[in-house]
């Protein structure tokens, strides 16, 4: 092969890259835009932070744009089948039994031994859980006969037989050695996994998303297949770890043919679905508080977070010289006190926060911008903010928007210190009570010692240049032929894009749900999976990430609605052009970008909190002023969460630094959550000692080594640390040798600790 790269890490020879347009040779970047333009005057981004976009976008981004003519292959596959056993009626004129039988017939298909057999028929199936498409008339129509058709599929028993062929196609080593021979992977390459994985992820999106108007039976499908989904039942081991699995083979190099974005988007709804998204996860931490006796939540942190507001972007070059110049025409005015943070808040805490355009802020100083009085050195006192009226709104706390928190060790430290100071000794601290655990979940956290998620994150990050070694996870997008015109050239770079923007997404989805389950079922497997993330450098990678135009990445338009399904397979096609596609859609911003970003950002936060050698990488690696930047999106939980990044380090910036950004201090004053003794703003904390960090990291590591050997060691087992047998007619039926001494005073025992013993039967029944 000769040729090289693209910018996608896309193996190319000079053929093919004679064939791409000039924007199309690189990162097929598009619609990007100056930093600023319009950035001080932009509204604030309408986003609603959810586990997952609509039904209507999660279905269409499972499908390239590449893939379309395979949607009306599906239905010719389907009518060849249906007219061969039935007759001449529509899908959607046949009675209940006759679906079934019909279904029943397609899933015995599924057995046959020919491959190209088998294959059609698992493309009929996919056009039923496609919705019938041809025999509908609208969108809505499409919807209604999916989630009928994949109800009936599920009930009928396809997707055991589905993992079943997925397994097989797995284990296909024929098919793994010619993908590795190949100079080139495309679409036709991953044909029989496509079509499996598209059959299986729309089984899942479809039934995890709950409708009141659901039938009883369906409701109770569900639960069966969620319970199905998360248990060891297929090949003795839960989807998630098969999906898991293929991850890891992909990232090896054995199968570069797989098609990493539907097994990344199956693997993410499953775990989704399974474990529960954001919503579960704070029920279930509110009852497991209720359980240990521990007090409530002070709040929901995600209903705080979406009842805040956005504060301004930091100001471009051209504004800050215009303030210059006013402030220099009203210097012979007296000074206007501020009245309250509200006011302050509205006055753009933002603003002269930064003096210089984007591309040019690589030092973490502002030495030229005339720094504003910090609100906590004041000696004024400053009223709580004014409500808000809208009825969605959170009733806040007067004063700040978070209820103020303290870590047991905080208290510790503050009364061993006092205690040495006063009294001459300290006390001990018993902090290794041992509680009950629940379950545990069904991932296996041991799948991710490899963390290959990290691998296909970094080549689907619009920042990453091309290397000859990298992976290519554009499998499952290029076609067979390379384009030969522009538009076709067009068309594939938007695809391309678009495709590397779910990617992102579900990976970033990926890691947030796991690292929260893992922290509310026990803490040393949130640690065990933080520390190889971090291990495998998880923290520059999302730095890089976002040392981007992070504006344009929010704001890009990688997507072609006519295009997208259902919408392509009900409507007559447009003709497309080179300015429609350049145009776009007319959103304010891309919905997965954004939540893209927020969710790489609370994986941020995760991975550093309460970790001063994860603090410090983010320092070694100058992440203040790309974190700043990124304070330009207007969206308030994308920067209450940069808020924070900023806060765990500022003690370790200097006090320049500090100095020089006392508008984005402020608004960390403002937003982010307080501690007792929580000193971040003047870099007096004890623990901060350099020389304690690598000490940190191995003892947390010491520690879950031994909790992973004694819980799932099992060949070196400790029998103190073998689980109780709890069950009462287990321990009654098991012999117990008893001391002879015991036999000979068996009389005394029982007058002394039972006859003579009021016992209240009442209660004991009860």
């Amino acid at each position: 092969m000769d040729g090289g790269v693209n910018g996608s890490g896309l193996p190319v020879n000079n053929k093919q890259r004679a064939m791409l347009p000039n924007k199309s040779r690189g990162d097929f970047t598009r619609n990007s835009r100056k930093d600023s333009e319009g950035l001080s005057e932009s509204p604030d981004l309408e986003f609603e932070y959810a586990d997952t976009d609509k039904w209507a976008a999660e279905l269409s981004e499972l499908y390239s744009y590449t893939e379309g003519p395979e949607f009306a292959l599906n239905r010719k596959c389907f009518e060849e089948e249906f007219r061969t056993h039935v007759s001449e009626k529509k899908w959607t004129e046949l009675d209940g039994a006759e679906h079934r039988a019909h279904a029943m017939r397609l899933l015995d298909g599924l057995e046959v031994t020919a491959r190209e057999k088998r294959l059609k028929v698992a493309r009929a199936i996919l056009y039923m859980a496609q919705g019938t498409f041809a025999e509908c008339d609208s969108e809505a129509e499409v919807q209604h006969w999916m989630r009928y058709n994949i109800f009936l599929l599920l009930d009928v028993g396809t997707f055991s037989a589905l993992v079943d062929l997925l397994n097989m196609e797995i284990d296909n080593t024929a098919a793994c050695s010619s993908a590795v021979r190949k100079p080139a992977i495309s679409l036709a390459d991953s044909t029989d996994l496509r079509v499996l994985l598209n059959i299986m992820y729309l089984m899942v999106e479809t039934i995890q998303q709950d409708d009141p108007a659901d039938r009883p039976e369906w409701k109770i499908i569900r639960e069966t297949f969620r319970t199905e989904l998360g248990s060891p039942l297929f090949n003795n081991e839960p989807v998630s770890v098969m999906l898991f699995g293929m991850v890891t083979k992909f990232c090896s190099g054995h199968a570069p043919h797989f098609p990493m974005k539907k097994v990344l988007l199956l693997l993410w709804k499953s775990i989704l679905f399974t474990l529960g998204g954001f919503e579960q996860l704070q029920t279930i931490k509110v009852h497991k508080r209720e359980e240990l006796g521990l007090p409530p939540l002070p709040e929901d942190s995600i209903r705080v977070i979406r009842s805040m507001r956005a504060a301004s972007p930091p100001a471009s070059a051209s504004d800050l010289i215009e303030q210059q110049q006013k402030r220099a025409r009203r210097e012979h005015k007296a000074l206007i006190k501020q009245d309250n943070l509200d006011q302050f808040n509205e006055k753009d805490p933002y603003k002269a926060d930064d003096s210089r355009e984007d591309e040019d802020d690589n030092d973490d100083s502002d030495n030229s911008i005339e720094p504003e009085t910090f609100p906590l050195e004041r000696d004024e006192v400053m009223p709580p903010p004014i409500p808000h009226p809208p009825s969605e709104r959170v009733s806040f706390p007067k004063g700040l928007p978070w209820a103020p928190k303290v870590r047991e060790k905080d208290i510790e430290n503050f009364l061993e210190s006092s205690r040495s100071k006063f009294i001459g000794y300290t006390l001990g601290s018993d902090t290794d009570t041992v509680v009950g655990l629940p379950r545990p979940i069904h991932e296996s956290i041991k799948t991710l010692k490899q963390i290959a998620l990290l691998k296909i994150l970094l080549a689907a990050a619009p920042t990453s240049k091309a290397k000859t070694d990298s992976i290519n996870i554009l499998a499952d997008v290029l076609p067979e032929e390379m384009p030969t015109t522009v538009l076709q050239s067009m068309k594939l770079g938007v695809d391309v894009n678009r495709h590397k923007e779910i990617i992102v997404k579900a990976i970033s989805a990926i890691l947030l749900l796991l690292l929260k389950h893992f922290k509310l079922n026990h803490i040393y497997q949130f640690e065990y999976m933080a520390q190889h993330l971090v291990f495998a450098n998880c923290i520059p990678l999302i730095l890089k990430f976002f040392n981007q135009n992070i504006m344009s990445y929010i704001t890009a338009k990688n997507s072609i609605s006519v295009l997208d399904f259902p919408y392509c397979v009900v409507h007559e096609l447009p003709e497309l052009t080179a300015e429609s596609l350049e145009a776009g859609d007319n959103n304010q911003f891309c919905w997965r970008n954004l939540f893209s970003c927020i969710n790489l950002l609370r994986i941020l936060n995760k991975l550093t909190k309460w970790k001063h050698s994860r603090t410090m990488m983010l320092v070694v690696f100058k992440s203040a002023p790309i974190l700043k930047r990124a304070l330009k999106v207007k969206q308030a939980m994308m920067q209450l969460y940069v808020l924070k990044l900023l806060k765990v380090q500022t003690k370790y910036l200097g006090r320049q630094w500090r100095k020089s950004n006392m508008k984005t201090m402020s608004a960390i004053y403002q937003k982010v959550r307080h501690r007792l003794n929580d000193d971040w703003a003047y870099g007096n904390d004890l623990d901060a000692r350099p020389w304690d960090f690598q000490a940190e990291e191995c003892a947390l590591r010491a520690n879950i080594e031994r909790f992973n050997s004694r819980r799932y060691d099992k060949s070196h087992s400790n029998p103190d640390f073998l689980p109780v047998d709890n069950c009462l007619q287990s321990v009654l039926g098991q012999r117990v040798d008893l001391p002879e001494d015991f036999q000979m005073n068996y009389d005394l025992w029982l007058e002394r600790e039972v006859f003579s013993k009021p016992i209240s039967w009442e209660e004991l029944l009860q």
